[in-house]
């Protein structure tokens, strides 16, 4: 699946009434983990964000710096894990997200081969900044990899107008200031920011960043087209929960927003 079909595989599930969730895995978290994909896609994704483990996850939270710790000390690196996904037939499109200096450190076109080579649709670069992206997002449009770019609430109109115009496949609403992690309620941003970007684009908004559960999905969902969701899943499996443990809280999430 190239980019392009990322988005318009968004846009039709959205454009159907379905409000959009993705949930988040660590590649190269643990034996099993081709497996878990899988099983979050038959638990009712719409598309799989799969982390790239990197050694200085500035983004990412305890849970998710975790993730990657793991993954690392069991020797993942971006060609391992994204030779296991080429193997993986998940049935939805899948998003890479990663940091800038393993694409930078790989070359720009041998980065964007090997995603394309794995069937990825689409890639978030979480600290390439916008004013420095063109290098890359360009290579990535001729490969139909779809650069999903980040709208933090602190942004100007001015701005978010502008990585609403340059992101592809949907834009990723930061709900908060701060990194990745749970949270015992939606921040007080993440509607805000979310409704901003959909005064401003028809490219579907998805709300990321502190989404605990599923009661907090369903109220992200009441502005946003749908939510990314990955500490909540990480943390369980970290303490030991099963596939099929994990897979049904993504179940439970599905269920939660299709009925609000």
């Amino acid at each position: 699946m190239d980019g392009l079909v990322l988005e318009k595989h968004l846009r039709s599930r959205r454009d159907e009434g379905r409000k959009l969730l993705v949930p988040y895995l660590t590649g190269g978290l643990d034996d099993e983990w081709p497996d878990l994909l899988r099983a979050l896609a038959d638990a009712g994704a719409d598309a799989i964000e799969v982390g790239l483990p990197f050694s200085d996850p500035m983004m990412d939270g305890p849970t998710i710096q975790e993730a990657s710790s793991r993954a690392l000390a069991r020797g993942a690196t971006p060609p391992s894990v994204l030779d296991e996904l080429a193997h993986v037939d998940a049935g939805v499109p899948l998003v890479v997200m990663t940091y800038y200096n393993l694409c930078y450190h790989a070359g720009h076109q041998r980065f964007a081969s090997w995603l394309v080579e794995a069937g990825v649709s689409g890639a978030i670069l979480a600290d390439l900044p916008l004013e420095e992206l063109g290098p890359w997002a360009e290579v990535a449009d001729s490969a139909g990899v779809a650069t999903v770019l980040l709208a933090a609430p602190t942004g100007s109109d001015d701005r978010l107008r502008r990585v609403c115009e340059r992101s592809r496949g949907f834009v990723y609403s930061v709900s908060l200031l701060g990194v990745t992690g749970e949270r015992a309620t939606l921040a007080s941003t993440a509607l805000d920011i979310a409704r901003r970007l959909k005064a401003l684009t028809d490219r579907p908004v998805l709300s990321g960043v502190g989404i605990s559960n599923a009661e907090q999905a369903v109220e992200a969902c009441q502005v946003a087209d749908g939510v990314v969701m990955g500490s909540a899943l990480l943390r369980r499996r970290l303490q030991g929960a099963s596939v099929e443990e994990v897979a049904a809280l993504v179940a439970d999430v599905r269920t939660a927003i299709d009925a609000s």
